[in-house]
């Protein structure tokens, strides 16, 4: 099945084919299974009901790599919005923003850093405004140090700005080890980007031990942990390295993404662990499909054949 992988991520850049699977029915089940909707409204309905069923949410309008001012501009709008929406719902002490910095603005040449801190900003704003927060997404290797430069500025002003650290790159130990302080919240993902490996570690099993060293730092830090995955035996081993270190349910977090493992995330939020689901939302919602289709072997063939029998 993973032969199966190229040609889906093919696929992610067809417009025809998007607007194929956008309107079959059996696909659409696809499409809402891991993407509420493109509106405001949907991504605010989807976390509501995440919200009643116990659990927390971060929000991303999708988007990436914008070279736009633009677009960044209205990539700002629409989290403003969100999170005023957020706000009228009652729902920011339960649901926080992502935000990728390549989204407003950091990819455009030579004013990028600086738009995209200032963008970062009238986000951080707003959402201290509605009462909640926001965590800086992490991309792929060339943009980490950027990143955490921005993460840096913002902190002066909003502290409690979350970032996000990715278990695969050599360097996320000693990241993990400077930002594991009081105050400081830590996604912890394993990364999903195609990297080189003379930055990252190319084996499954190297990327699961950096990962288990990472959280022994973050667990055993003084920060927030916040730990991204679907993987039952890091869930497992995150669980045990908690009670290891003394750490309370509620001093860290489990984060997974909208539409994997809904009941395992039902089942963690029953027994008191608090759990926080990723919801991507927007327009560009097709890409993001088409990657998780990628990662869930079980789903492609299912795809295939539902555009295969399309009359």
């Amino acid at each position: 099945m993973s032969l199966l992988r190229q040609p889906i991520l093919l696929l992610a850049r067809s417009s025809a084919v998007k607007k194929l699977v956008s309107t079959m029915p059996v696909t659409s089940g696809i499409v809402t299974g891991y993407v509420p909707g493109e509106s405001t409204e949907a991504a605010v309905e989807a976390s509501a009901d995440l919200v009643e069923d116990g659990l927390k949410v971060t929000l991303d309008y999708l988007g990436e790599d914008t070279l736009d001012t633009q677009q960044a501009d209205a990539t700002v709008a629409a989290y403003v919005e969100l999170l005023a929406a957020l706000g009228s719902r009652g729902l920011p002490r339960s649901a926080e923003v992502s935000v990728k910095l390549s989204a407003i603005g950091q990819a455009i040449p030579e004013v990028g850093d600086k738009l995209a801190l200032e963008n970062a900003r009238t986000i951080c704003r707003a959402a201290r405004n509605a009462g909640t927060t926001v965590t800086l997404d992490m991309e792929d290797h060339t943009t980490t140090d950027r990143t955490l430069a921005v993460l840096r500025d913002l902190r002066k002003d909003f502290p409690e700005t979350g970032a996000v650290v990715q278990a695969y790159l050599y360097r996320t130990e000693r990241d993990c080890r400077q930002l594991a302080h009081e105050g400081s919240r830590v996604r912890l993902c394993k990364g999903a980007y195609n990297e080189p490996e003379e930055v990252a570690f190319q084996d499954k099993i190297d990327v699961d031990k950096s990962y288990v060293r990472c959280l022994k730092v973050l667990l055993g830090g003084d920060g927030y942990p916040m730990i991204a995955t679907h993987d039952p035996r890091m869930v497992e081993i995150a669980a045990s390295l908690a009670s290891r270190y003394g750490r309370a349910q509620g001093s860290y977090e489990f984060q997974m993404l909208y539409g994997i493992r809904p009941d395992e995330q039902r089942r963690l939020a029953g027994i008191g662990e608090t759990v926080r689901v990723y919801v991507p939302y927007g327009q560009e919602w097709y890409g993001y499909l088409m990657r998780r289709l990628a990662e869930r072997p079980q789903n492609l063939s299912f795809f295939l054949k539902s555009l295969i029998s399309k009359k």
